[in-house]
Order: C-alpha cells, then sequence, then structure tokens
C-alpha cells in the first residue's frame, strides 16, 4: 500500500517507514528546504550522524546512492533515485536563536525548524537532547574556497524527487523549512510531498 501526503508549507511531519520500503520527497513548487532527521525506530539512541555518513562516503553532499549512517555507523536508508542532485549535509536547522543571531532580533518570534522537530519529535518521546545535525533535502549551501557557507538560490525545481529505501525500521522527522530571510526556500516556503510504499509501487 502507497500513503502519500502534502505537508504544508513551514509544518512539520514525521512516520515510521519499515525496512526495505521507500520514502520520497516530492518538491511540489521547486526550492523549498526540506530539514529532516531519522532514527532506528527500535532504539531512538540510534540516530542519522552527519559525521559518520560524511567520512564514510568521502563528501558532505548527498545524492544517488549515498548511506545514510547511524551514530553506530549502520546503514539506516539509502538514497536510490535523485533527480535534484545536490543536498546539504552542513547547513543545520533553523531556530530562533540562530534567527536572531544572522538576521535581528525582530526574527525572535518567526517559526522555525527546530520548533517543528521539539514538537514532532514530542510524539515519540524525543526533546532537543534528542536533536542531531540534520539533512537539508533541496538546499542549496556551497562551500567556498575559504571555508565559508553560503546559503544561496537552490538548484531544485517543481516536481523534483529524492528516493530513499530504508534499511532498518526508521522513525522519520520532518520540518518543511519556514525560513524567510535567507534564499533557501526562495523566500516564500511552499508544500512538499511525502510518499511511503514498497520498491517499485
Amino acid at each position: 500500500m502507497t500513503t502519500t501526503v502534502t505537508v504544508p508549507a513551514r509544518a512539520a511531519w514525521s512516520a515510521v517507514v519499515p525496512a526495505g520500503e521507500h520514502l520520497t520527497i516530492t518538491d511540489l513548487h521547486g526550492n523549498q528546504a526540506v530539514d529532516f532527521l531519522v532514527y532506528d525506530t527500535h532504539d531512538t539512541a540510534v540516530r542519522y550522524s552527519a559525521p559518520d555518513t560524511v567520512h564514510a562516503q568521502g563528501g558532505i553532499f548527498l545524492t544517488t546512492g549515498s548511506v545514510l549512517l547511524s551514530n553506530e555507523h549502520t546503514p539506516l536508508m539509502t538514497v536510490v533515485e535523485d533527480t535534484c542532485g545536490r543536498h546539504d549535509t552542513v547547513g543545520g536547522a533553523c531556530s530562533k536563536e540562530s534567527n536572531s543571531l544572522r538576521y535581528g532580533h525582530h526574527t525572535w518570534s518567526q517559526h522555525a525548524c527546530v520548533d517543528n522537530f521539539l514538537a514532532e519529535g514530542a510524539r515519540y518521546g524525543l526533546g532537543k537532547r534528542d536533536l542531531v545535525s540534520n539533512i537539508n533535502w533541496y538546499m542549496n549551501v556551497p562551500v567556498e574556497k575559504d571555508g565559508t557557507l553560503g546559503i544561496v538560490d537552490g538548484i531544485s525545481a517543481p516536481g523534483l524527487k529524492v528516493v530513499l529505501r530504508a534499511e532498518t525500521d526508521v522513525l522519520v522527522l520532518v520540518s518543511n523549512c519556514p525560513q524567510i530571510n535567507n534564499p533557501c526556500n526562495g523566500f516564500e516556503p511552499t508544500a512538499v510531498e511525502m510518499t511511503i510504499g514498497a520498491a517499485g509501487a
């Protein structure tokens, strides 16, 4: 059985994806960052590790063939299809604190990805200590020659998708990024689509 859900702009979403099934994340309107965390459903202390993932694949960008590794160096999910071509592992999730620091105290009250992660994670007994460095699907974060990071216009387009295969039963948390102070969402957050189903469905 295939399940498809449209996640509104700025909203959170979560689901358990059984081992062997696919999660497809579709950028419906283009240029929308999707912040993403993944945990072992049966032991949430085993969760996505950016350092393990980046080290194992020898690069900071994710695309087809990238394996999302846990802090136990075990595979959680694998990117089996990617029509965008490159996704961020280092930009992190926006928060009230980082917004205020980067864009001014007047942004403090703006909704942020950390808020989404905390609210959605609480449904599974997860708290602030359980938030780790996340993936930003579709977000364009180039690394300059001097090592600085940029957050620039996305390289995605309407209808592009990334497909992930669960290598074990996983819990996925998503924040459909509400950021409006930098170009990661084209300054206008939009809806995305999540589809869970068997391979080839």
